[in-house]
């Protein structure tokens, strides 16, 4: 096998590999109901600073008791390839 190969075999493997970015957090007791609000966050330079971020507690519209799933899914990530990293979304999912 060349080098040429190794390479690629290495570049796929990487890509293979790679995961999306879940973070979950529960609010009082968790979603009582099936009301889903989802929302993008914007973030640039690799997401190293935000320009505009969603805000959970204005998402639930007031419920006490609520789920905040963010993730980084794989559009974002298309999205932020695309832009070479200079645009970097997350997603921010409130079940309440």
């Amino acid at each position: 096998m060349n080098k040429i190969h190794r390479f690629f075999i290495v570049i796929a493997t990487a890509l293979i590999m790679t995961s999306c970015y879940v973070q979950t957090s529960i609010v009082g007791d968790g979603a009582k109901g099936n009301t889903e609000v989802t929302q993008w966050n914007h973030y640039v330079i690799y997401g190293l600073a935000p320009v505009g971020v969603s805000k959970p507690e204005e998402m639930a519209k007031g419920a006490k008791d609520y789920t905040v799933t963010t993730k980084h899914s794989f559009i974002n990530g298309l999205v932020n390839a695309i832009t070479f990293g200079i645009y970097t979304p997350t997603t921010t999912i409130v079940k309440y």
